[in-house]
Protein backbone atom coordinates (compact mmCIF):
# COMPACT_ATOMS: atom_id res chain seq x y z
CA UNK A 1 0.00 0.00 0.00
CA UNK A 2 1.90 3.01 -1.13
CA UNK A 3 1.51 5.85 1.16
CA UNK A 4 2.69 8.82 -1.01
CA UNK A 5 -0.28 8.14 -3.78
CA UNK A 6 -2.98 7.64 -0.98
CA UNK A 7 -1.83 11.43 0.17
CA UNK A 8 -2.60 12.40 -3.54
CA UNK A 9 -5.63 11.28 -2.95
CA UNK A 10 -6.43 13.50 0.22
CA UNK A 11 -4.96 11.17 2.98
CA UNK A 12 -5.22 14.03 5.65
CA UNK A 13 -2.68 12.51 8.28
CA UNK A 14 1.24 13.01 7.59
CA UNK A 15 3.36 9.85 8.52
CA UNK A 16 7.26 9.64 9.67
CA UNK A 17 8.26 5.52 9.35
CA UNK A 18 11.11 4.88 11.48
CA UNK A 19 12.26 1.21 10.70
CA UNK A 20 15.63 -0.73 10.35
CA UNK A 21 16.72 -2.63 6.81
CA UNK A 22 18.26 -6.27 6.42
CA UNK A 23 21.77 -5.41 4.82
CA UNK A 24 21.22 -3.25 1.73
CA UNK A 25 22.58 -0.96 -0.74
CA UNK A 26 20.70 1.40 -2.54
CA UNK A 27 21.83 3.61 -5.53
CA UNK A 28 20.54 7.57 -5.65
CA UNK A 29 19.73 9.16 -8.87
CA UNK A 30 23.12 10.86 -8.96
CA UNK A 31 25.33 7.66 -7.96
CA UNK A 32 28.15 7.12 -10.39
CA UNK A 33 28.62 3.18 -11.41
CA UNK A 34 32.17 3.18 -10.04
CA UNK A 35 30.99 4.22 -6.45
CA UNK A 36 30.10 0.40 -5.74
CA UNK A 37 33.24 -0.58 -4.75
CA UNK A 38 32.13 -4.79 -5.71
CA UNK A 39 29.75 -6.87 -7.66
CA UNK A 40 26.58 -8.36 -7.44
CA UNK A 41 27.77 -11.44 -6.99
CA UNK A 42 29.90 -10.64 -3.78
CA UNK A 43 26.72 -9.12 -2.77
CA UNK A 44 24.61 -11.86 -3.08
CA UNK A 45 26.80 -14.50 -1.45
CA UNK A 46 27.05 -11.95 1.58
CA UNK A 47 22.91 -11.20 1.52
CA UNK A 48 22.96 -8.03 0.82
CA UNK A 49 20.52 -6.20 -1.21
CA UNK A 50 21.00 -3.91 -4.37
CA UNK A 51 18.24 -1.69 -5.36
CA UNK A 52 18.19 1.50 -8.03
CA UNK A 53 15.99 4.11 -6.14
CA UNK A 54 14.66 7.45 -7.16
CA UNK A 55 15.51 9.54 -4.73
CA UNK A 56 18.17 12.14 -4.86
CA UNK A 57 21.85 11.49 -3.70
CA UNK A 58 24.69 8.91 -4.11
CA UNK A 59 25.31 5.21 -2.96
CA UNK A 60 24.52 4.63 0.45
CA UNK A 61 24.06 1.39 2.71
CA UNK A 62 21.63 0.42 4.93
CA UNK A 63 21.30 -2.25 7.68
CA UNK A 64 20.61 -3.45 11.02
CA UNK A 65 21.24 -0.85 13.89
CA UNK A 66 20.68 1.62 11.41
CA UNK A 67 17.41 3.89 12.30
CA UNK A 68 15.87 4.86 8.92
CA UNK A 69 13.08 7.70 8.51
CA UNK A 70 10.71 8.40 5.88
CA UNK A 71 8.88 11.55 6.13
CA UNK A 72 5.44 11.11 4.16
CA UNK A 73 4.81 14.72 5.00
CA UNK A 74 2.17 17.39 2.61
CA UNK A 75 4.74 20.53 2.62
CA UNK A 76 2.53 23.29 3.55
CA UNK A 77 2.72 26.62 1.53
CA UNK A 78 5.03 28.25 4.06
CA UNK A 79 6.98 25.18 3.61
CA UNK A 80 7.36 24.61 0.14
CA UNK A 81 11.22 25.06 -0.12
CA UNK A 82 13.23 22.14 -0.77
CA UNK A 83 16.60 23.83 0.96
CA UNK A 84 14.78 24.49 3.70
CA UNK A 85 13.17 21.13 4.35
CA UNK A 86 16.19 19.43 4.02
CA UNK A 87 18.08 21.73 6.53
CA UNK A 88 15.13 21.05 8.66
CA UNK A 89 15.80 17.45 8.67
CA UNK A 90 19.40 18.09 9.15
CA UNK A 91 18.93 20.00 12.21
CA UNK A 92 16.03 17.28 13.78
CA UNK A 93 18.91 14.62 13.67
CA UNK A 94 21.44 17.52 15.23
CA UNK A 95 18.97 17.94 17.94
CA UNK A 96 18.61 14.19 18.83
CA UNK A 97 22.35 13.59 18.82
CA UNK A 98 22.73 16.90 21.60
CA UNK A 99 20.41 14.86 23.58
CA UNK A 100 23.20 11.77 23.64
CA UNK A 101 26.11 14.43 24.01
CA UNK A 102 27.16 14.35 20.35
CA UNK A 103 27.90 17.04 18.20
CA UNK A 104 26.16 16.91 15.16
CA UNK A 105 27.08 19.70 12.26
CA UNK A 106 26.65 20.36 8.54
CA UNK A 107 28.95 20.27 6.18
CA UNK A 108 28.75 23.36 3.55
CA UNK A 109 29.17 21.06 0.51
CA UNK A 110 27.48 18.16 1.40
CA UNK A 111 24.37 17.09 2.83
CA UNK A 112 23.51 14.94 6.12
CA UNK A 113 24.99 14.83 10.06
CA UNK A 114 28.60 15.16 10.25
CA UNK A 115 30.69 14.93 13.57
CA UNK A 116 33.86 15.14 14.22
CA UNK A 117 34.42 10.98 13.88
CA UNK A 118 32.29 11.35 10.21
CA UNK A 119 29.30 11.25 9.07
CA UNK A 120 26.40 9.96 11.11
CA UNK A 121 23.81 10.54 8.80
CA UNK A 122 22.76 10.06 5.35
CA UNK A 123 20.34 12.30 3.44
CA UNK A 124 18.38 12.09 0.07
CA UNK A 125 14.86 12.53 -0.78
CA UNK A 126 12.09 12.70 -3.17
CA UNK A 127 9.41 15.31 -3.59
CA UNK A 128 6.51 15.30 -5.62
CA UNK A 129 3.75 17.69 -5.33
CA UNK A 130 4.80 18.85 -2.11
CA UNK A 131 4.55 15.13 -1.00
CA UNK A 132 8.12 13.85 0.49
CA UNK A 133 9.29 10.80 0.35
CA UNK A 134 12.83 8.55 1.43
CA UNK A 135 14.70 10.38 3.82
CA UNK A 136 17.32 9.65 6.90
CA UNK A 137 19.39 7.29 7.94
CA UNK A 138 21.67 7.35 10.92
CA UNK A 139 23.69 5.08 12.08
CA UNK A 140 23.74 4.14 15.74
CA UNK A 141 24.73 0.42 16.14
CA UNK A 142 25.42 0.19 12.30
CA UNK A 143 27.92 -2.36 11.29
CA UNK A 144 30.12 0.31 9.89
CA UNK A 145 32.62 -2.64 7.88
CA UNK A 146 30.14 -2.71 5.29
CA UNK A 147 30.91 1.02 4.18
CA UNK A 148 33.95 -0.14 2.51
CA UNK A 149 31.98 -1.94 -0.39
CA UNK A 150 31.11 1.36 -1.30
CA UNK A 151 32.70 4.79 -1.49
CA UNK A 152 29.61 6.65 1.23
CA UNK A 153 27.41 9.24 -0.51
CA UNK A 154 30.09 9.35 -3.10
CA UNK A 155 32.56 11.15 -1.17
CA UNK A 156 36.03 10.00 -0.86
CA UNK A 157 38.16 10.14 1.82
CA UNK A 158 35.27 10.90 4.27
CA UNK A 159 34.86 8.33 6.71
CA UNK A 160 31.53 7.30 8.42
CA UNK A 161 30.77 6.77 12.29
CA UNK A 162 28.27 5.45 14.46
CA UNK A 163 26.60 7.09 18.17
CA UNK A 164 27.80 3.39 19.30
CA UNK A 165 31.46 4.87 18.45
CA UNK A 166 30.85 7.71 19.85
CA UNK A 167 29.47 6.44 23.49
CA UNK A 168 31.17 3.60 23.44
CA UNK A 169 28.86 1.27 24.36
CA UNK A 170 25.54 -0.33 22.08
CA UNK A 171 22.87 2.39 21.78
CA UNK A 172 18.91 1.09 22.20
CA UNK A 173 17.74 1.85 19.00
CA UNK A 174 13.99 2.04 19.49
CA UNK A 175 14.76 4.38 22.94
CA UNK A 176 16.68 6.38 19.66
CA UNK A 177 13.38 5.94 17.54
CA UNK A 178 10.66 7.67 20.56
CA UNK A 179 12.90 10.50 21.19
CA UNK A 180 13.71 11.27 17.49
CA UNK A 181 9.78 11.78 16.94
CA UNK A 182 9.21 14.71 19.80
CA UNK A 183 12.39 16.04 17.73
CA UNK A 184 10.87 15.70 14.02
CA UNK A 185 7.37 17.26 15.28
CA UNK A 186 9.07 20.20 16.97
CA UNK A 187 11.39 20.98 14.05
CA UNK A 188 8.58 20.66 11.51
CA UNK A 189 6.01 22.03 14.10
CA UNK A 190 3.64 18.73 13.60
CA UNK A 191 1.33 16.87 16.74
CA UNK A 192 3.39 13.67 17.04
CA UNK A 193 1.57 10.53 17.86
CA UNK A 194 3.52 6.92 18.00
CA UNK A 195 0.87 4.45 16.60
CA UNK A 196 1.63 0.65 15.24
CA UNK A 197 2.47 -0.64 12.13
CA UNK A 198 -0.86 -2.47 12.55
CA UNK A 199 -2.57 0.82 13.14
CA UNK A 200 -1.47 2.11 10.33
CA UNK A 201 -2.34 -0.49 8.13
CA UNK A 202 -5.98 -0.78 9.29
CA UNK A 203 -5.89 3.55 8.57
CA UNK A 204 -4.10 3.75 5.17
CA UNK A 205 -7.16 0.63 4.31
CA UNK A 206 -10.03 2.52 5.77
CA UNK A 207 -9.00 5.41 3.44
CA UNK A 208 -8.17 3.41 0.57
CA UNK A 209 -11.58 1.68 0.77
CA UNK A 210 -13.50 5.37 1.08
CA UNK A 211 -11.78 6.61 -2.45
CA UNK A 212 -11.96 2.98 -4.25
CA UNK A 213 -9.55 1.01 -3.52
CA UNK A 214 -5.46 1.43 -3.94
CA UNK A 215 -3.17 -1.65 -3.35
Amino acid sequence: MQICKLKKLGFTDDVLLLLEHPPTITLGRSTKKDHLLTNEDYLRSRGIGLWNVDRGGDITFHGPGQLVGYPVIKLHARERDVHAYMRNLEESLIRLLARYGITGFREPRFTGVWTRMGKIAAMGVHISRWITRHGFALNVNTDLSYYSLIIPCGISGRGVTSMQEHLSQNAHIGAIAERYVSEFGSVYNRNMIIISEKELREKLQQFSERVGGIS
